[in-house]
């Protein structure tokens, strides 16, 4: 075997891949340890251990086939449709707005609730991404967030704070 081909072997090894698969097969095998030391009491068949075992493993399955495929020298294709300007600067004040809006849901939504504090999300970070229609964005992130109250509270038994409007939901 040459020298000249096992340099181009070399070459085609992708490092951020495999340091991807690094921090996705340590995250993975971290998560199962974790699982692991989890004391359960009576709980159902499936128990609260299940979906982090399901988690991690899948995670570190995903980490040594991606160490499989960069070392077989396998890399990703640039998305050949995608429509975006490379050339074009970060809009940092389309950032700053989205950053604003979730500080304000964080901020808000034990005094006003999920329902409020969601609608809120939903309608500014569609403004901040140019949406001009206020009124259906709110009217949309009243029913997204007054939905997924319920979903949660009722239908899952996961208890989102109601703020100022307990009593009410």
């Amino acid at each position: 075997m040459s020298t000249h081909h096992v340099e181009d072997t070399h070459a085609q090894r992708d490092l951020a891949q495999l340091g991807l698969a690094a921090v996705l097969g340590v995250i993975g095998l971290v998560t199962l340890w974790d699982t692991s030391r989890l004391e359960v009491g009576f709980a159902d068949p499936v128990g609260p251990k299940v979906f982090p075992y399901v988690i991690g493993s899948v995670m570190v399955v995903l980490a040594v086939a991606l160490v499989f495929s960069a070392l077989a020298g396998g890399r990703g294709e640039v998305e050949g449709g995608e429509d975006v300007d490379l050339e074009q600067r970060a809009d940092w004040v389309t950032v700053a707005r989205l950053v604003g809006v979730l500080v304000v849901t964080v901020v808000t939504v034990d005094l006003l609730g999920w329902a409020i504090s969601g609608a809120v999300l939903f309608a500014g970070a569609a403004w901040s991404l140019g949406s001009r229609t206020v009124i259906r964005d709110v009217i949309v992130g009243v029913v997204l967030a007054v939905g997924s109250w319920y979903g949660f509270h009722e239908g899952l038994g996961i208890p989102l704070t109601p703020g100022i409007l307990d009593g009410i939901l």
